[in-house]
C-alpha cells in the first residue's frame, strides 16, 4: 500500500506537519500557530521564515476556512491511519488581557478577572509570554500583594486575589530585567512578601517563597545585607513546616544566596536555621536537596554562632560526613568543607574525640583513598594534619595500615 500523500499546504513550513491551528501573516504566508509563535517569541525573530520580510508587531490572524478543510480530509482519510486532530481554541489575544486588566482594576470585579487572567496565564506558553508583555500586568499583581500585606486588617476577599496575584507572578516566569523592573517599582514587595508568609496558607506560602526566590537572585550585595530578620525566620519556617518541595528548595536557594555575609548568617543562625537544616538532612533527602542543604550549613558554618550550633546539635556532624561519598560530587565537596571549617576554627578535645568516634576520621581517610581530587581531597589532608597527634590512634592511621593511605 502506498503512503498517502498529504496536501502540501495543509503543513506548516516549518514543522512540515499537518497544522493543528494555522494562522496568517501579513506576508500571505500561513504556518502552524505554535511554531510560528516559537519563531517569534522564543526565537526572537523579527522576520517572516519563507518570504525572510520583516514582521511587524501584530496580532497573528486565524485561517478559519484551512482548519475545516483539514478535518474534511482526516474525516476522509481515517481508514488510511491519518489522525483526527481536533478544532483548536480559540486563542486570547493581547487585547482580551487589557480588558481582564482593566477589569481587575475596579474592586467589585477584581477577584474574578485575577481568576480569569490566572486561567489564561496557565493555559500556555504563548500566552504566559502574552501576559508577561502587556504593559501593567506585573505591576497591577504587585500592586495587589503589597496592599493585602499592608492592611492591617485581613479580608477574605483581598486575601484571595492576592493568592491569584502570587499565583500569576509565579507562573509567569518573570525575566531577569523584570524582576529587577519590578524591585525598582516596588521598594516594599519584599516585606510585603514576607508578611504573607507570616499570614498565609500552605500553597500561598509556598508561591511566596518561589517568588522571594526568584527576587532574592537579582538583589545586589548592599541590598541583601539590609534585609530584615523576619524574612530569615520565614525561611526556616517553609523549611520547618515542609509545605512543598517545591517551596523548600526555594527556601534553601535562598540561603545559599543570602548568607555570604556575616549579618545575614547570623540573622539565619538566630532564625534556628541550623537545627532544622540538620533536621532536615537526618531525613536523606534526595540529590539536589541535599546539596542545598549542605551549601547553607557551609554558609552558616562561616560565622561562630553557626560553628556553635552545629556543633550542639548531637546529630549534625554524623549526619554531614555520612554524605562523604554517598550522594554526589558536590556533596562530598560542602561536607568536607564543613568538618575543615571546623576542626580549623571549633577544635575542642570533645569534638575531636567525637570525630574519632563517629568515624569521621575514617570518612577522611577514605576521602584520600579514593582520590576525590581538587580542593575536597586537600582539605580531608588538611584536616587529619591539622589533628594527626589526636588522631594518632585511630585505625586508619596506624602505622600498619599507613600504606594502605596516599602519605599526609
Amino acid at each position: 500500500m502506498e503512503p498517502l500523500e498529504i496536501p502540501c499546504y495543509f503543513l506548516c513550513p516549518i514543522s512540515l506537519e499537518i497544522m493543528r491551528d494555522p494562522v496568517t501573516l501579513p506576508t500571505g504566508i500561513t504556518f502552524d500557530r505554535d511554531s510560528i509563535e516559537r519563531w517569534i517569541l522564543d526565537a526572537k525573530h523579527s522576520t517572516c521564515p519563507v518570504t525572510r520580510r520583516p514582521l511587524p508587531d501584530c496580532e497573528l490572524t486565524p485561517n478559519h476556512t484551512l482548519p475545516r478543510l483539514i478535518q474534511a480530509w482526516c474525516a476522509l482519510h481515517s481508514p488510511s491511519g491519518v489522525e483526527m486532530f481536533p478544532t483548536p481554541r480559540t486563542p486570547v489575544g493581547k487585547r482580551q488581557i487589557a480588558e481582564l486588566l482593566e477589569a481587575a482594576m475596579a474592586p467589585q470585579s477584581r477577584l474574578t478577572s485575577l481568576r480569569k487572567l490566572k486561567a489564561v496565564v496557565s493555559e500556555s506558553h504563548r500566552n504566559k509570554r502574552y501576559v508577561e508583555t502587556t504593559p501593567g500586568v506585573i505591576d497591577f499583581a504587585a500592586f495587589v500583594i503589597v496592599n493585602y500585606a499592608s492592611n492591617s486588617v485581613e479580608d477574605e476577599e483581598e486575601t484571595r486575589a492576592c493568592d491569584e496575584a502570587l499565583i500569576i507572578l509565579q507562573t509567569l516566569e518573570i525575566s531577569q530585567e523584570g524582576l529587577l523592573d519590578l524591585l525598582a517599582k516596588n521598594a516594599n514587595i519584599i516585606e510585603s512578601l514576607t508578611t504573607i508568609l507570616r499570614r498565609s496558607n500552605g500553597q500561598s506560602r509556598s508561591y511566596a517563597t518561589l517568588l522571594l526566590r526568584s527576587l532574592l537572585g537579582v538583589f545586589s550585595p548592599a541590598r541583601s545585607i539590609g534585609l530584615h530578620a523576619e524574612l530569615f525566620q520565614e525561611m526556616v519556617n517553609v523549611l520547618r513546616d515542609r509545605i512543598s518541595h517545591q517551596a523548600t528548595k526555594a527556601a534553601l536557594h535562598a540561603l545559599v544566596r543570602l548568607c555570604p555575609w556575616g549579618t545575614n548568617r547570623t540573622k539565619a543562625v538566630e532564625a534556628g536555621a541550623v537545627h532544622v537544616l540538620v533536621e532536615l538532612l537526618l531525613e536523606d533527602p534526595e540529590r539536589r536537596v541535599t546539596e542545598l542543604v549542605l551549601a547553607a550549613l557551609d554558609r552558616l558554618c562561616g560565622c561562630a554562632e553557626g560553628r556553635t550550633e552545629l556543633v550542639r546539635h548531637r546529630a549534625a556532624i554524623p549526619a554531614v560526613s555520612k554524605k562523604i561519598l554517598q550522594v554526589s560530587q558536590l556533596a562530598s565537596e560542602k561536607a568536607v568543607r564543613i568538618l575543615h571549617t571546623l576542626a580549623r576554627h571549633s577544635p575542642a578535645a570533645e569534638l575531636l574525640e567525637e570525630m574519632l568516634q563517629l568515624g569521621v576520621v575514617t570518612k577522611l581517610c577514605l576521602v584520600l583513598r579514593v582520590g576525590c581530587g581538587g580542593k575536597t581531597e586537600e582539605k580531608a589532608r588538611q584536616i587529619l594534619r591539622l589533628h594527626s597527634r589526636v588522631w594518632m590512634h585511630s585505625l586508619c592511621l596506624h602505622p600498619h595500615l599507613r600504606l594502605s593511605y596516599p602519605t599526609l
